[in-house]
């Protein structure tokens, strides 16, 4: 085995998993998921079927993750955060085939805040950052700094996490790093 599961953790037959990656108590990854290289799911944490995880993702504790969650390499998942993947659900009338969920695609390098809630349906952008506790319901932009609830954007996050100052002259410079973005529209651009 080239990854590490505890032994109290329960990884169905046909479930794909990364060299390096760790999985630690009472974790639950269901058949038919996809989870990278060098990953960390920490305590209580469920995959589902048809899940796709990348590369360098890390997963808090208390964390499912549903069928129609994507995860593109280097996401974060801050603990107690909540993935939807049903719009309307009513349990008078299920909704819980494959054909029923509404994919929800998180970007590259993108961090999710303790407690947040990520509606289904919606594309987190790259390196964008979900303040905790935050509700997002609709698209957000890469690099988006994003708060509240519902969840609006307050400012950009830097690749390395720190928010930017603000952009002027539609340029910016993240004072703890040193790269530079420039806007473009309603989007922000890194500069190399």
């Amino acid at each position: 085995m080239s990854y590490f599961a505890h032994e109290s953790a329960y990884v169905d037959e046909g479930a794909i998993i990364g060299n390096g990656t760790k999985i630690w108590h009472f974790c639950h990854i269901s058949s038919g998921s996809e989870i990278g290289e060098q990953c960390s799911l920490g305590q209580n944490v469920f995959v589902a079927r048809q899940v796709k995880i990348g590369n360098g993702v890390k997963i808090q504790n208390n964390v499912s993750v549903y069928e129609g969650v994507v995860l593109e390499d280097y996401v974060f998942c801050g603990p107690s955060m909540v993935f939807t993947n049903v719009k309307i659900p009513r349990s008078a009338f299920p909704r819980n085939t494959s054909d029923d969920y509404l994919e929800t695609r998180v970007k590259i390098g993108a961090s999710i805040g303790a407690n947040a809630t990520i509606v289904c349906g919606v594309t987190v952008g790259e390196w964008a950052f979900i303040g905790a506790g935050a509700v997002v319901t609709k698209d957000v932009p890469a690099y988006a700094l994003m708060v509240g609830v519902p969840a609006r954007q307050i400012g950009w996050a830097c690749q390395c996490g720190q928010p930017l100052p603000p952009v002027e002259e539609q340029a910016t410079k993240c004072l703890q790093c040193g790269r530079a973005y420039r806007q473009q529209g309603l989007s922000l651009e890194p500069q190399f």
